[in-house]
């Protein structure tokens, strides 16, 4: 039998991390072996622990369920800090499979970006830079000096990866993309290429001197965590 302190603080990051409220027996349904009642008692401390004033989000029973929302008299300061925050970066499916191959090929040139996925993509490239999940690394020391392209900075900020080589399985590295980037479209990114590998941090370490430009290229009510 898991400690109370254990079974408060699994059902919590529960709460936190279900996209809708999320029901006592679903709760319940997930710690195996824990008795429901139990569950239901552990969830009342929750709430009224962040019922408390040195807490400024809460815990909501909310059609049936509980999730996680901001405290009503926190609203104002909170709405002025979204409407200050970057808009959401979107984008197409042709993107995100441009920004996968280069996540996990990394140094790689366009045309290496373009025999994986045999299509053109200079315009795509194009995006990826505006949106800055994609800088420059350089020039591959080959036939024409082609130009190395990375992730950057705000490519880890997206995807909330401490560095490169925290990126996961092509398949997971899919859905966190339609997460992180707001797109529900499916991605192929396993034709063409075999099982990628990242490269170690430390190979990716360029600062923005090393940069060139990129090859020519076709042109809330109630707040919730």
């Amino acid at each position: 039998m898991l400690t109370d302190e254990t079974l408060k603080a699994l059902i919590e990051a529960i709460i936190y991390v279900a996209p809708e409220p999320v029901s006592l027996d679903a709760i319940a349904k997930s710690l195996d072996g824990e008795d429901r009642e139990r569950v239901k008692a552990k969830i009342e401390e929750l709430v009224q622990e962040f019922e408390r004033a040195d807490h400024g989000i809460q815990i909501r029973p909310v059609a049936g369920g509980y999730r996680f929302s901001s405290k009503p008299e926190h609203h104002e300061t909170l709405r002025k800090f979204v409407k200050s925050l970057k808009p959401l970066v979107r984008l197409s499916k042709p993107a995100l499979e441009t920004l996968a191959v280069i996540a996990y090929r990394q140094p790689v040139t366009l045309p290496e970006i373009e025999e994986i996925r045999a299509v053109d993509c200079g315009g795509v490239i194009h995006t990826l830079l505006e949106r800055k999940l994609v800088v420059t690394a350089g020039r591959k020391n080959v036939v024409g000096r082609p130009i190395l392209y990375r992730t950057s900075k705000e490519f880890l900020l997206h995807f909330g990866l401490k560095d490169v080589g925290e990126l996961p399985s092509l398949k997971e590295f899919e859905e966190l993309a339609r997460q992180a980037l707001g797109s529900d479209l499916p991605m192929d990114l396993h034709a063409g290429s075999p099982e990628p590998q990242a490269l170690p941090t430390e190979d990716l370490e360029l600062s923005s001197e090393d940069s060139e430009p990129a090859e020519p290229s076709s042109p809330p009510d109630e707040l919730d965590p």
